[in-house]
């Protein structure tokens, strides 16, 4: 048993760094943004669903909902600050519709914050019922967030180029999601930790999968083409 718990709490510290590296992963997309002074075509959604997990996750972790949750608390709190500097460039240098966009959407996720607390502590009054409430919606908006880099899949298979779903990115969000998969199934199996992020692995693998097409696979097949049109006109 105490061999099961040094083993989560391990792993609970690796997972930590992972999620500090997927929240700091899109850095170099917002010092680009920064250095630009526009946002081309990239969207915000992905800093908008990662704000909206970091604060229900941190509320999962507190001791009133989920005793024994410090870790979770500490890497969420640190991605939603984080997230919210990414935010904060990316308002500055966006459009005007997106800015609104940004606006209606951060109000409509903290009222949504202040109903679940109000539900969680009004209608359940023991650890496990409240766990179950708040956790499944943390698995929800962690599907959000895990999914979200997919809103550009449209547009890298219509311009064959990934550029714009960044490679980090996605290889953070896999790795998070494997590690966090193994800790909530050590010492006592956490159904919502591991349901949102065995998904988010899945996710995180498609993306990769993408991301290589159209890297390797779609580049070389343009290349073949373009060596037997060679031919043929010679």
């Amino acid at each position: 048993m105490y061999g099961q718990s040094l083993a989560r709490f391990i792993i609970g510290i690796v997972g930590n760094v992972l999620s500090l590296l997927l929240f700091l992963s899109p850095g170099p997309t917002c010092l680009r943004i920064w250095r630009n002074q526009t946002t081309e075509e990239f969207h915000p959604y992905l800093y908008l669903a990662s704000v909206m997990n970091c604060m229900f996750w941190v509320f999962y972790g507190l001791p009133v909902v989920h005793p024994d949750s410090i870790l979770v608390i500490s890497i969420n709190s640190a991605g939603l600050i984080l997230e919210l500097i990414y935010l904060g460039i990316f308002f500055r240098y966006t459009t005007n519709r997106k800015r609104a966009i940004i606006i209606c959407l951060l109000i409509v996720e903290i009222i949504m914050l202040a109903i679940v607390a109000l539900i969680t502590f009004l209608c359940f009054h023991s650890h496990t019922s409240r766990s179950m409430f708040v956790g499944i919606i943390c698995v929800v908006c962690g599907i959000i967030m895990y999914a979200s880099p997919l809103s550009v899949i449209g547009q890298v298979m219509k311009s064959q180029d990934p550029e714009f779903m960044p490679f980090w990115v996605c290889l953070a969000g896999f790795s998070n999601g494997v590690v966090w998969l193994i800790y909530a199934c050590l010492k006592s199996f956490d159904l919502y930790i591991a349901t949102g992020n065995g998904l988010g692995a899945a996710f995180g693998l498609f993306q990769l999968s993408v991301y290589a097409y159209y890297t390797f696979g779609a580049k070389r097949g343009g290349s073949v083409q373009s060596e037997v049109k060679h031919c043929e006109i010679i």
